[in-house]
């Protein structure tokens, strides 16, 4: 059995360091991880690299970014803010459920002055962050640049951005 190797972030001579994340999802509530994750990283100074693949492009899809939903359809664990409370899934599927569900998450959100989608991306391609649609993606989902967030640099290739970020830290989400 081999040692575990254990990366560390002391060392003052490792600046350069970089973050990618995948943002393979569409979701409300899948949106903000990967962009508070990246605010927090570019307060940090690292160089923050965002990839939207698959239905992460709503996120960035101009049509799209300021209309993301949530749906608790499928997460076993919903319950009540404030309450451990189980709701069962499959009360998602209720007509009203999700406008309802997604009315509340925003002003959860908005309620912590944590800005919408369209906001967030101006503030993280406002501190230097790089955003990056992915090629097939796009060709799958007839998407060009011109639909796409003026904060994407471009539509890329997996192995562009596996280039891209060589040595950085990898989150996908």
């Amino acid at each position: 059995m081999s040692d575990m190797i254990v990366p560390s972030f002391d060392d003052e001579s490792s600046s350069g360091r970089k973050l990618a994340i995948i943002c393979s999802k569409g979701n409300l509530d899948m949106a903000y991880p990967g962009l508070i994750l990246a605010n927090a990283a570019l307060g940090e100074g690292i160089e923050t690299h965002l990839f939207f693949t698959f239905w992460g492009f709503d996120i960035i899809n101009k049509e799209t970014m300021g209309h993301l939903k949530f749906t608790f359809v499928g997460n076993t664990s919903m319950h009540m803010p404030g309450s451990s409370m189980g709701i069962h899934h499959m009360l998602g599927a209720l007509p009203g459920a999700t406008a309802a569900s997604t009315k509340m998450m925003k002003k959860m959100i908005s309620d912590l002055d944590v800005p919408d989608v369209p906001e967030f991306l101006d503030l993280l391609h406002g501190s230097g962050a790089h955003m990056w649609a992915c090629r097939m993606s796009a060709d799958m989902m007839k998407l060009e640049e011109k639909d796409l967030y003026e904060g994407v640099e471009a539509i890329i290739s997996a192995t562009d951005f596996i280039e891209l970020t060589d040595g950085a830290q990898l989150l996908f989400i």
